[in-house]
Order: structure tokens, then C-alpha cells, then sequence
């Protein structure tokens, strides 16, 4: 029996992550905020792909909240983790100064604390299962500075290095790490990051949808890739930041965002 657990897994990319691991035979964990939504999912997963799936509604952000879901985990798959899928995240837009300081901790927490300390929680259950995958989902904001979502930026920058230095870390251990940058997706994460109506109808004319992102990931996880960008429009855009001066790819990246402020 093999098991993934799925952080953020109640919508989006998270919930396309975890219909994508069931289809391939994965029983699931699913640990979101939302009970509603992860009792949604899991009977979709047990109708449809005749798959296990338990749930655990938790508020990520809070300190405790790395351990708590680790000992569910281990009491729910005492064999070990086959997959390890650190999705759980959002973003805050605006001027640093202007943003409340405890919600962008908030966001900090999630976003960077909880995937280290429950990847480090974790990963004897992952050496338990003989061959196990992690999959961190960041995002094409991680390859640049993004002026108005400056600290959203920094923390998926933070989590496309720590899986990258990982990864090297655990050559030969049997875990692979992959980490997945998606761009602009049909997801709540607009609404989330408090942007306006018209910065979403931007993003919307090149959103790629969930599904698409999830089983692009997939793919690239178990093929045992160190990091995708899924999309031919998202790599050329993150592929110029290595190559154009970073102070035009700020002014073009505040040209986007701030406009809207």
C-alpha cells in the first residue's frame, strides 16, 4: 500500500495534486483548514478510484502545527509515506509597509516554516517507505523580486533553494525532491491575495488551470526532475530573469503589479 499526504489539498493545485495520486494508486492524507471541502474530496477519491483517504482539518499557520500533523501521519500510515506533497500556501498584495505585519508572518509560516518542519518530521517516514518523493510547490515569483508581493515572492525564493539543497543532500537515500513553480493559475489565490478585479483579469488571460498544473508536477516528480516550470510562456518568462538586469525585471514585474494598487 503506498500513501501520499497533501498539505492545502481542499482546493486548487492541492486538490488537483491529490485526485492525480489517487489516480495513480496512492491512498491519501489530505490536511487543510477546511473540513467541508477535504470530506468533499475524500469521498470523491473513495468513489472514484476506489482509494483510501483520511483527513485532518487543521489551521496551518498555527507554530504547533507541523507536529501535530506529523503524528497523525504516522499513526495513519505506520508503513511509512511514499509521497510528501508540501502545497499549503498564499500570498499577500501591497506595499510591505501597508500590509498588516501578523498576517504576513501568518503567510511566512505557512509558506516557509511549515514546509521545513514537516519535511524535517517527515522524512523518516518517507526513508520507511523505501522509495519516497517530495514535491514543494512554489511558484515562478521564487526566480525574481516581485514589487507588492515582495514577501510572498521571498518565501517561495527560500523554498525553490531548500529543495534544491535537499535534494543534493539526499542523493542515494532513495527520497527524490522536486519542486513545482507554477505561474498565474485559475485558482483563489487572487481573492486570497486581496488583488483587484482588474490585476485578475490580467493574470486570467494566461492562467493555466489546476489540472493541468497538478499532472505536469506529477510527471515531473516521479520522472525524478529538481524543479518545473510548467508552461512554455512561465519558463520563458522565469528564464529571463537569469538574463536581464534585475532592476528592469523589478520595474517591469511593478509595472504589472503596482498598477493596480
Amino acid at each position: 500500500m503506498k500513501t501520499a499526504l497533501i498539505t492545502g489539498a481542499s482546493r486548487g493545485i492541492g486538490r488537483e495534486l491529490a485526485l492525480g495520486l489517487a489516480r495513480r494508486g496512492y491512498d491519501l492524507l489530505l490536511v487543510a483548514r477546511s473540513e467541508n471541502q477535504l470530506q468533499e474530496l475524500a469521498q470523491q477519491v473513495q468513489t472514484t478510484y476506489q482509494r483510501q483517504a483520511h483527513l485532518l482539518a487543521l489551521d496551518l499557520t498555527q507554530p504547533e502545527a507541523a507536529s501535530q500533523v506529523a503524528t497523525w501521519a504516522a499513526k495513519q500510515a505506520p508503513q511509512g509515506l511514499a509521497v510528501l506533497v508540501n502545497n499549503a500556501g498564499y500570498g499577500l498584495w501591497g506595499r510591505f509597509e501597508k500590509l498588516n505585519l501578523e498576517e504576513q508572518l501568518n503567510m511566512l509560516q505557512l509558506n516557509l516554516n511549515l514546509p521545513v518542519q514537516l519535511t524535517y518530521a517527515l522524512l523518516p517516514q518517507l526513508r520507511l517507505a523505501g522509495q519516497g518523493y517530495l514535491l514543494n510547490v512554489a511558484s515562478t515569483a521564487a526566480y525574481q523580486a516581485v514589487p507588492s508581493l515582495s514577501v510572498y515572492a521571498a518565501s517561495k525564493a527560500f523554498l525553490l533553494s531548500f529543495s534544491r539543497g535537499l535534494r543534493y543532500e539526499l542523493k542515494g537515500s532513495g527520497i527524490s525532491v522536486t519542486c513545482l513553480s507554477p505561474g498565474a493559475t485559475t485558482t483563489d489565490f487572487g481573492n486570497r491575495a486581496g488583488m483587484g478585479v482588474e490585476l485578475q483579469a490580467v493574470a486570467n488571460k494566461v492562467s493555466m488551470t489546476p489540472a493541468a498544473v497538478a499532472e505536469a508536477g506529477l510527471q515531473a516528480l516521479f520522472a525524478g526532475k529538481a524543479e518545473l516550470i510548467p508552461g512554455i510562456l512561465n519558463k520563458v518568462s522565469a528564464g529571463l530573469t537569469s538574463i536581464v538586469p534585475k532592476n528592469l525585471v523589478e520595474k517591469i514585474a511593478a509595472g504589472i503589479y503596482e498598477k493596480y494598487l
